[in-house]
């Protein structure tokens, strides 16, 4: 199995963890608060494995633009994940988590645009599954509530 394959399934299974370990602690909580705490989770892991790797000594030959788009990704992130809280907290972790995962189709389409990718039919068609899939969880109820 190729490497990249590999992590990008602990990232889903993880992902999956993440969904429901979630919507369980956020119970009772302000989804911010909730946030917030997990960050600080993640920062203080994340800077765990750099000193363990002993990787922090890169970051003075990291370039401007590098650290600008970091920063930006991470406000995404921060973004991605105060919306997502408030919406676990909100509804079924079950129906938010497959539209959270229209961030599939969106990032095909930003990274042709931006990118200037080309994605290939393979990915078109399962890009446009993901879509398919997510449009019938998300609009089931709105089409067939009352049958």
């Amino acid at each position: 199995m190729e490497p990249a394959i590999f992590y990008a399934i602990l990232a889903a299974l993880f992902a999956a963890l993440t969904a429901i370990l979630a919507k369980i602690g956020i119970t009772g909580v302000d989804s911010d608060l909730a946030v917030a705490i997990r960050t600080l989770v993640v920062v203080i892991f994340a800077w765990g494995i750099v000193a363990f790797r002993g990787v922090w000594h890169h970051i003075p030959s990291l370039s401007t633009k590098t650290i600008l788009f970091l920063i930006l990704s991470g406000l995404a992130t921060g973004a991605s994940w105060l919306f997502y809280f408030k919406a676990i907290q909100m509804g079924n972790v079950s129906q938010v988590a497959p539209i959270d995962k229209l961030s599939i189709a969106l990032t095909i389409i930003l990274a042709f645009i931006i990118l200037g990718e080309s994605p290939d039919a393979k990915t078109l068609i399962g890009g446009g599954l993901v879509t398919a899939g997510v449009m019938v969880i998300a609009l089931w109820d709105v089409f067939f509530k009352n049958l």
